[in-house]
């Protein structure tokens, strides 16, 4: 009954979206990807800000139902209540018909299982998208990285332009029409390429090039390079759309962290804590060990929860995050989650690391209090269902207030955590 609703809603809303599109003069840019598509959803969203009017949404609406409501600047209600649907419908009516004050819609489109991407084809064609990565996720039902690579580059099937990270794109499909795709990364054969990468007090100095002549540099307040990728695919969406690439300068260079997605906090005893807990997957994991292990400090701490959805690889991809773990670089790895604690932390021990099997996020944050030294840096990272390692952070936080800063903390999220 609830799929057969979902199909009525995605029809209605659906067609909706169309009629606006017909209707209205505005350019649709999606972001799909195994990861990092939200915070390179918010790093265009801030550049094109600076030039043009913009509609996104911060948070997840990316599956099929959602998606249009992003459109319109509508929440999502529940499923089964009717009246706040038939509200929706309306209000939609009214924005169909009158002056639609946007010259961009910014999408992210999400997938758990084969074919689900393309089912936007439905009431989507793309002026522009951007794949940030393929890497293993919800193996439970890709079985392979072909498989997931198919996907996501799925996407360029109803899409005019195809921005596409290279660095963390490596396997490309063979009925892909390059002629739409342009490539960006650091790697040889970028159209358009990070260079001249140097690390600052908070951050990185950096130069973006189009077919090797430099087109833009500034820095930003990171924490790993890895985040240099969105303010570079946002840059070379503005240079093809012709925008002003020293107005977007001010808007997009600065903090680029969001909650939960390599985030700096202030921590006890005047230590850092790199909050990464928004998900995880094995290649996301690695990057955020390498960028713990990239400062100089006298403890690092790893705080590595479950990686959830991967099926049948689940035990040999948790292996290889514990042998993965540098006891030269790691003074502490604690995890969270039954595969963290029963593949993950045994590895870690023979790789020579000291390690501490917790048993829930609070739990872990808990015994880590007394263990911080002053100075040290904290990474934590995990999955979100069943793992929640953001609750991980809060008794180590400096600042209480900083709570409001973490992944989840709203009535429902914490509801579903079994904390209140």
């Amino acid at each position: 009954m609830k799929s057969i609703l979902k199909k009525i809603l995605v029809k209605i809303l659906g067609g909706q979206v169309k009629r606006l599109r017909k209707k209205h003069d505005f350019k649709i840019i999606g972001v799909v990807g195994s990861m990092g598509k939200t915070s390179t959803k918010i790093a265009i969203a801030k550049a094109l800000m600076s030039c043009k009017r913009v509609r996104y949404q911060e948070g997840n609406y990316n599956d099929i139902v959602s998606v249009p409501l992003v459109f319109f600047g509508h929440k999502m209600p529940p499923i089964w209540n009717f009246l706040a649907w038939f509200r929706i419908f309306i209000k939609n009516e009214f924005q169909i018909f009158f002056n639609y004050p946007f010259d961009i819609v910014l999408v992210e489109l999400g997938t758990d299982a084969p074919g689900q991407i393309s089912q936007f084809r439905k009431y989507l064609h793309l002026d522009i998208a951007v794949l940030t990565s393929v890497a293993l996720e919800h193996m439970e039902f890709f079985e392979t990285l072909h498989k997931v690579a198919e996907e996501e580059w799925s996407v360029s099937f109803f899409s005019d332009k195809v921005f596409v990270n290279k660095d963390l794109c490596q396997i490309i499909p063979e009925n892909i029409d390059y002629k739409k795709v342009l490539f960006y990364g650091k790697d040889f054969g970028s159209f358009y390429k990070i260079e001249n990468i140097s690390k600052t007090k908070n951050g990185f100095a950096f130069s973006i090039s189009r077919e090797g002549k430099e087109i833009f540099n500034s820095s930003c307040e990171a924490l790993s390079e890895v985040q240099l990728y969105s303010i570079c695919v946002a840059v070379s969406i503005a240079d093809v759309l012709k925008l002003p690439l020293e107005e977007i300068k001010k808007n997009i260079c600065g903090e680029i962290s969001f909650s939960g997605r390599m985030r700096r906090l202030q921590g006890l005893k005047n230590s850092t804590i790199i909050d990464d807990t928004y998900n995880a997957s094995p290649d996301a994991v690695k990057m955020a060990l390498d960028t713990l292990y990239s400062f100089e400090a006298p403890q690092r701490i790893a705080i590595l929860g479950m990686m959830n959805e991967l099926g049948e690889i689940s035990e040999n991809e948790h292996k290889k995050i514990g042998q993965y773990c540098n006891p030269k670089l790691l003074d502490l790895v604690v995890t969270i989650g039954k595969d963290a604690n029963n593949f993950l932390a045994p590895e870690a021990r023979k790789a020579g690391c000291e390690v501490y099997e917790a048993k829930n996020s609070t739990e872990a944050g808990i015994f880590l209090r007394d263990k911080v030294k002053t100075g040290a840096f904290i990474l934590a990272k995990g999955s979100q269902n069943g793992v929640f390692a953001e609750e991980a952070i809060k008794p180590l936080l400096a600042n209480q207030s900083d709570i409001s800063k973490l992944v989840r903390q709203d009535a429902e999220w914490m509801k579903k955590k079994g904390l209140v």
